[in-house]
């Protein structure tokens, strides 16, 4: 019998599992490519929202785990995950001038926003007002990770790749049964699909579908990510990633034109050279209704929980509630009360 049966592997499913390994714990994950999200993922980490210049929900912490967290998974799996990039906030006006500079002197936020303004000085990017630096941001090649994630466990027989059936999953008192496995506890890290899952299909999971466009543009010459009405981010040989769109209606993971014609609408109004579109790609976020993420345990079976809903932001969130979940659960922890499922819980189950 194993300790924990763990379905899905995007960056929640990969958080937890890594928990698991350190703590000695036995477990086998079922996932199938259904959900895309964290392959697509632009994989920014950066505390900072940039519309409004305001500090992200608990980004110092999360920062503080996520940095070790990665350069770990780069070591244990012999790839390159973690690019340090800087992400320059580009400034339309002297007034966001000044709104960033007052921000830079709150609490928290003057830890990651840097008081010089940098001057343009890439001849292929307009930026009269030039731009604000955030400080130590980066970029987690989310689709390299899944990809030797996934290879890591099927190398040791750790990986049932298909979709979860629920005709063939059981609750009993002291463990759960799927087909021929069984295991004292079973976390649901499926992303959007939790809208399929009969035991939390309740919790206000919205779903937000992205999409993002690659583009090859050789004169760019940009080391560092801009961010303007749309992120741009250097991958390296004259690639970058563009992004990205926020449709609530739309839920499959099929580009669309329309999304594409306004990226490249919003692109083209700080970039000046010459591009061309070489990848474009959706994937649906698993939103929450008040942006915080769904963790804990079910309300009616008590070896059953979720860890999901990290929405935009699954890299730096990701390590932080996965080790929320395993000290819940193994240690008798109070789960942080903003992420706690009880929060909508009590709405269906009285409880």
């Amino acid at each position: 019998m194993y300790d924990y049966l763990v379905v899905g592997l995007g960056l929640a499913g990969i958080s937890f599992c890594e928990v698991l390994e350190k703590e000695g714990k036995t477990f086998t994950v079922v996932t199938d490519d259904s959900q895309q999200a964290s392959q697509v993922a632009g994989g920014l980490y950066n505390p900072v929202i940039l519309k409004r210049f305001t500090l992200a929900w608990k980004a110092k912490e999360q920062m503080e785990l996520a940095q070790p967290f990665y350069a770990h998974l780069e070591q244990k799996l012999g790839r390159k995950l973690d690019y340090k990039v800087p992400v320059l906030r580009r400034f339309a006006s002297i007034e966001e001038q000044n709104v960033w500079f007052e921000a830079s002197d709150k609490p928290g936020l003057d830890y990651f926003l840097s008081t010089t303004i940098i001057q343009n000085k890439n001849n292929s990017i307009d930026a009269p007002f030039g731009f604000g630096e955030v400080k130590y941001t980066g970029r987690i090649d989310t689709a390299t990770l899944v990809e030797s994630y996934a290879a890591y466990l099927s190398e040791r027989d750790l990986l049932i790749t298909e979709t979860f059936d629920f005709s063939n999953f059981e609750c009993h008192s002291e463990h759960i049964s799927y087909k021929s496995i069984q295991a004292k506890q079973i976390v649901f890290s499926c992303g959007y699909g939790l809208k399929n899952n009969p035991f939390f299909n309740y919790l206000p999971l919205n779903g937000t579908k992205g999409e993002l466009l690659t583009i090859k543009a050789p004169d760019y010459k940009e080391d560092s990510v801009i961010k303007s009405s749309v992120f741009s981010i250097p991958l390296g040989n004259d690639l970058y990633r563009i992004g990205a769109t926020y449709k609530w209606k739309d839920k499959t993971n099929e580009p669309t034109e329309e999304s594409k014609n306004e990226l490249l609408e919003k692109l083209k109004t700080f970039l000046k050279c010459d591009f061309k579109v070489v990848d474009h790609v959706a994937g649906i976020r698993p939103t929450v209704s008040d942006r915080r993420p769904l963790v804990g345990q079910h309300p009616e079976h008590k070896n059953v929980y979720v860890l999901n809903g990290f929405g935009s932001r699954g890299v730096l969130i990701a390590p932080y509630a996965s080790a929320q979940l395993f000290n819940y659960i193994e240690n008798h922890e109070s789960l942080d009360s903003e992420i706690d499922i009880q929060r909508f819980t009590k709405k269906y189950f009285g409880n």
